[in-house]
């Protein structure tokens, strides 16, 4: 009886211990997870705070607590360019529509035919796809800016928007061809069988399916759209044209130092369509990836 005890006290003791140290190991984990979201917040909450800052407390007080405040910053900030900040919001969505509906369309087609469709070098066409993944984007800019110059359309949303509706971006359509590749294709024979073409396939029966790959397409297209900078600083070149980022680069060009705290008050306002954004979809933008097979 006694050894009985004894060795239940001990298991006991033993199973504390265990607890006792895993509860330290997520104390831990909590602890650093905590530490690394402050680290990652603070960029976002000194711009915030330094935009409703005075120019002159904005880099002689970095702390985060203002001695100041005021909202100036976005009052002037919104007309500094001679034109409401409303105009430039207007063309970054126009941009921004027009290439998710050019990425939704061309992408999902070009991986149908690459997922379904039989032609010979099938597997070529793929593989050079993917090989033009890893293409920088500025190898192909002189020759792209050469092209569209000749046709005259430079300034206008044209470069912009039709290398979307010709399937450019090599990273949905691989999306997309993992995706269709996990749907039966009986569903396709089935539909043959019923008489339906190769695009009626398509459009009934697989598009109706590819939601999650569509919204994940969706999804990051309009983030890397809506902060994309450098293409539209290479053929924008009338401010009545500009985008968000482009018209934010024009404030610090012409406000020099004296216009900081506009630039992190327009900055801010920028930032909100992207977090909204990316707030509503977040849960079809996990679920998105997760059944496109993406690790």
């Amino acid at each position: 009886m006694t050894t009985a005890t004894t060795s239940f006290e001990s298991a006991r003791a033993g199973s504390r211990t265990a607890v006792l140290r895993r509860g330290r190991r997520d104390l831990l984990k909590h602890l650093g997870l905590g530490a690394f979201v402050l680290l990652m917040l603070y960029p976002l909450v000194w711009m915030i705070v330094s935009s409703v800052k005075p120019d002159h407390l904005i880099l002689t007080e970095p702390g985060l607590i203002p001695s100041e405040i005021t909202f100036d910053n976005f009052v002037e900030g919104w007309n500094a360019l001679n034109r409401p900040f409303s105009v430039f919001f207007v063309n970054s969505l126009v941009v921004t529509v027009g290439s998710i509906i050019g990425n939704l369309f061309s992408c999902s087609l070009t991986a149908f035919a690459l997922a379904r469709l039989e032609f010979r070098m099938r597997n070529v066409y793929l593989a050079i796809t993917l090989v033009s993944v890893m293409l920088p984007l500025h190898v192909l800019v002189i020759p792209q800016y050469i092209f569209f110059s000749q046709l005259d359309l430079v300034n206008t949303y044209f470069p912009l928007l039709l290398p979307k509706f010709l399937a450019t971006d090599a990273f949905f359509i691989y999306l997309m061809v993992q995706f269709i590749r996990t749907i039966p294709r009986d569903l396709d024979r089935a539909a043959w069988i019923d008489g339906c073409g190769p695009f009626r396939t398509f459009w009934s029966v697989v598009l109706p399916l590819m939601r999650p790959a569509l919204v994940t397409t969706t999804i990051f297209t309009f983030i890397w759209t809506w902060n994309d900078f450098f293409v539209p600083l290479i053929y924008l070149t009338s401010p009545k044209m500009f985008t968000v980022p482009v018209a934010l680069n024009s404030m610090v060009d012409s406000e020099s130092q004296t216009g900081v705290g506009m630039l992190f008050a327009m900055s801010l306002v920028s930032l909100l369509p992207v977090l909204i954004f990316f707030a509503v979809a977040q849960k079809q933008l996990i679920r998105g990836i997760a059944t496109t097979g993406l690790k």
